[in-house]
C-alpha cells in the first residue's frame, strides 16, 4: 500500500473531513500504489468556498497577466512532460507513447488559451441610432465545475481549465478516482506558474462529490466528459439547478470501408484506432464496416497486424497495455462470449493473450469479431476496450442507414478514394466529428469536439470558440453621450479674452 492523494484547494494539499478511501492501482502489476481521498459533500463545498473566494480578484485581473501565468505554465509543462507521462502510465495503464500524444493534445489547448486577448475581443457598432453606440464584451461566468474522466486523465482536464482559466472564471476540477494523480500535478504547476491559491482546485470522489457539485448554489457552469447514461444525469441535474452544461457522453464509432480504398491504409487505421490506449477511447474506432466485396481481403489485413502487435507494460516499449482495473477487463472480456453467442466469428480473441508484464496485470488482448449481428449488444454497446466488430454490408447506402440508426453521432470515418462518396457521406451521415481517411477525426484545438445525439448533452462543444463562450457570458452596452456643442467643456484652444 502506498501513500494517500489528498484533494489540492487553495494553492495547497487538503486532507478534507472524509474518512473514505479509494484504491489506486497500477493496471500493468495488479497492485494497488495509493489510495485517494473521497470527498464529502462538505469537502466539495469547502473546495466551491474558496473558488468563490478567489474569483472577484481573478476576473479582474488584467488579460495579458492571465496570459502570462499560462506562457508559463505552457513553458512547466513542456519541460516536464515527461514527468506527468510516467504518471498517466502508472495510474492509467496506457503506453508512454500513448501518454506523451495525450499531452501533446492537452497542449495545443494550451495554446488556444494564450490566444486570449484575441478570444476576448468584443464588437462595437458606431452611431448605431443618432449619436448612440452599442458595443459587446464578454465576462467570466464564475465557478467551474469540471468532472473528468479515467481514459485520458491528463488530456480532458487540459481540454477544459486552461480555457476557463484564461477567460477569468475560477474552477473546481473532479477527476476520475481511478487515476487521480495527473489533476493534482497539473493543479500544482499551475501555481508554480503563478496562478493564485483558489482559481483552480481538485477534489477527488465519486458519485457523492459530483451531485455535490452539480447542486451547489455557487456553481455556475459544469463541463463534463464521461460516459452517455452519467452525461445524462449530469445534465438533467444541473441544468435543473439553472447551471450551464456541457456534458460529452459515449460512443459506438463506425469506419466505412468502401471497395476502391486502399487496403492496407485502412487495415493500419482500423488497428491505431480501434487498440490504440487499449480502445478505452471515446473516439475509438469499435466497428468496421466493409462492403462484402473487400470484407474478407480486409479482415485477413486486420487479423495478420494484429499478430505483430505488443501487449505488456507500458513503460517496456509495448504497443498496448493493460485496462484501467480488473473488473473493467472482465466487463470487455464477457462482450466476447456474447458476440459468439450471438453469431458473430471470433477471429482473435484477445483473452488468451500473453502479455509482456506482471501476470497479475489487467490484460487482455486486441479482439478481432467479424460479421458481428447489428442485433448484438457487441455491437449496439460502447464496450470501450481493444474489440473491434466488423459488421458486412452491401454499400454504401445500407452503411448510412446503419450509422443514422445509431443513438451515438460522436464519431465516424470513411476510407475511400471517391471524392464524390466521401462529399455525400460527410453530408448524410448524423455524426458530429467526420473523418475522410482519417479514422480518429479528433479536431484541432482551434476548432471544437463534441458529437450528436446522445454523445453530447447540451448546446455546446468543448474547446475551440465553442469552448470559450461556454465558460464567458456576453454584455450589450448602448451608450449616448452628449456633443460638447450642448455645452459644458469647450475643447477649443483658450484664448485671452
Amino acid at each position: 500500500m502506498g501513500d494517500v492523494l489528498d484533494h489540492y484547494v487553495d494553492g495547497k494539499p487538503w486532507s478534507g473531513t472524509s474518512d473514505r478511501l479509494s484504491p489506486v492501482y497500477d493496471p500493468a502489476r495488479g497492485v494497488v500504489t495509493k489510495e485517494v481521498r473521497l470527498a464529502s459533500p462538505a469537502d466539495v463545498s469547502t473546495a466551491v468556498t474558496a473558488a468563490t473566494a478567489a474569483l472577484t480578484e481573478w476576473s479582474r485581473t488584467s488579460i495579458a497577466a492571465r496570459q502570462n501565468v499560462m506562457f508559463r505554465f505552457r513553458e512547466l509543462l513542456t519541460a516536464r512532460r515527461d514527468e506527468l507521462a510516467a504518471i498517466l502510465t502508472a495510474e492509467h495503464g496506457k503506453v508512454l507513447a500513448d501518454a506523451a500524444g495525450e499531452i501533446a493534445r492537452g497542449l495545443e489547448v494550451v495554446d488556444l488559451a494564450l490566444s486570449m486577448p484575441h478570444l476576448a475581443k468584443g464588437e462595437f457598432s458606431q452611431n448605431a441610432s443618432t449619436g448612440v453606440d452599442v458595443y459587446t464584451v464578454t465576462e467570466p461566468v464564475g465557478v467551474v465545475a469540471i468532472i473528468t474522466p479515467f481514459n485520458f486523465p491528463a488530456m480532458v482536464p487540459l481540454w477544459f481549465f486552461p480555457l476557463a482559466v484564461a477567460a477569468g472564471n475560477t474552477v473546481v476540477l473532479k477527476p476520475s478516482e481511478k487515476d487521480p494523480s495527473a489533476s493534482n500535478w497539473l493543479a500544482e504547476l499551475m501555481v508554480e506558474a503563478g496562478l493564485p491559491p483558489g482559481v483552480l482546485n481538485v477534489v477527488h470522489g465519486d458519485k457523492d462529490a459530483v451531485d455535490a457539485l452539480l447542486t451547489h448554489p455557487d456553481v455556475a457552469a459544469v463541463s463534463f466528459v464521461g460516459s452517455t447514461p452519467i452525461a445524462k444525469h449530469v445534465y438533467t441535474v444541473a441544468t435543473g439547478e439553472g447551471k450551464r452544461v456541457q456534458a460529452l457522453g459515449g460512443a459506438k464509432n463506425h469506419m466505412l470501408v468502401l471497395p476502391d480504398a486502399d487496403l492496407d491504409l485502412a487495415a493500419d487505421a482500423a488497428i491505431n484506432a480501434g487498440f490504440g490506449s487499449a480502445g478505452e477511447r471515446c473516439m475509438a474506432v469499435s466497428v468496421v464496416m466493409a462492403v462484402e466485396s473487400i470484407a474478407d481481403q480486409l479482415v485477413s489485413r486486420i487479423r495478420d497486424r494484429m499478430g505483430g502487435l505488443r501487449i505488456g507494460d507500458g513503460r517496456t516499449g509495448n504497443d498496448m497495455g493493460p485496462l484501467i482495473t480488473g473488473a473493467h477487463r472482465d466487463r470487455v472480456g464477457d462482450y466476447i462470449d456474447v458476440a459468439g453467442r450471438d453469431g458473430a466469428t471470433v477471429v482473435v480473441d484477445g483473452r488468451s493473450v500473453s502479455a509482456d508484464g506482471d501476470p497479475a496485470g489487467f490484460w487482455l488482448g486486441p479482439t478481432l469479431l467479424d460479421d458481428v449481428p447489428l442485433t448484438s449488444a457487441a455491437y449496439r454497446d460502447e464496450i470501450f476496450g481493444p474489440v473491434l466488430s466488423v459488421v458486412r454490408v452491401d454499400g454504401f447506402a445500407e452503411a448510412i442507414a446503419i450509422i443514422n440508426s445509431s443513438p451515438y453521432g460522436n464519431g465516424t470515418a470513411i476510407f475511400t478514394n471517391d471524392g464524390g462518396a466521401a462529399r455525400r457521406f460527410q453530408q448524410e451521415v448524423q455524426v458530429g466529428m467526420i473523418g475522410i481517411n482519417v479514422p480518429i477525426p479528433v479536431p484541432v484545438a482551434y476548432h471544437s469536439f463534441g458529437g450528436w445525439k446522445a454523445s453530447l448533452f447540451g448546446d455546446s462543444k468543448a474547446y475551440g470558440k465553442a469552448g470559450y463562450a461556454f465558460y464567458t457570458r456576453e454584455k450589450a452596452v448602448t451608450s449616448r453621450w452628449l456633443d460638447p456643442s450642448h455645452g459644458g467643456i469647450n475643447l477649443g484652444f483658450p484664448q485671452n479674452t
